[in-house]
């Protein structure tokens, strides 16, 4: 009985690995997006002010200058750095608890009969991944599709797993 509870324990804990495994790649993917976004809009609307600044024709300064305030104010009002740094974090959190989770089954759970300790061990691990889902930002579908096709393509696969 206590190996049939063991292997459960342990299959549970590797159900919360690839649940931290998929939340973590996706929300590296959607900082990637926010970050690339930041420098789609940043950047050309630095550029576009300089050269509004540098020419002297009005109406080429006034369609410039619309412009320049149109990217400034999505910048502002979207936060792609923000998101960016939000969605980065989380994910570093997720891969945390992956890599907490790994060693709780292959080391701790492997060399142990003491399901009383494994069992609230598990309890923690799934405490603390569901406050991370509830403390992190949604992820959008595409980032996740993303973040599946990569996994499922042996993308985070360690050598020593091979």
């Amino acid at each position: 009985m206590t190996e049939i509870v063991k292997k459960r324990i342990i299959d549970e804990s590797k159900r919360i690995e690839e649940d931290c495994l998929f939340s973590g790649k996706g929300h590296f993917n959607t900082a990637q997006f926010w970050t690339n976004f930041h420098y789609w809009i940043g950047g050309p609307t630095v550029v576009l002010a300089a050269i509004a600044g540098g020419i002297s024709l009005s109406m080429a300064i006034t369609i410039l200058s619309i412009i320049v305030a149109a990217a400034t104010a999505v910048i502002t009002f979207v936060n792609p750095n923000e998101k960016a740094n939000i969605h980065h974090n989380a994910g570093t959190a997720y891969n945390a608890l992956r890599s907490e989770v790994r060693i709780f089954y292959s080391i701790e759970a492997e060399h142990s009969n003491d399901l009383a300790a494994l069992t609230k061990k598990l309890e923690d691990l799934n405490a603390k991944r569901s406050t991370l889902g509830d403390n992190s930002p949604q992820i959008p579908q595409w980032a996740y599709q993303k973040a599946k096709k990569g996994i499922e393509g042996k993308e985070n696969i360690y050598k020593v797993d091979k």
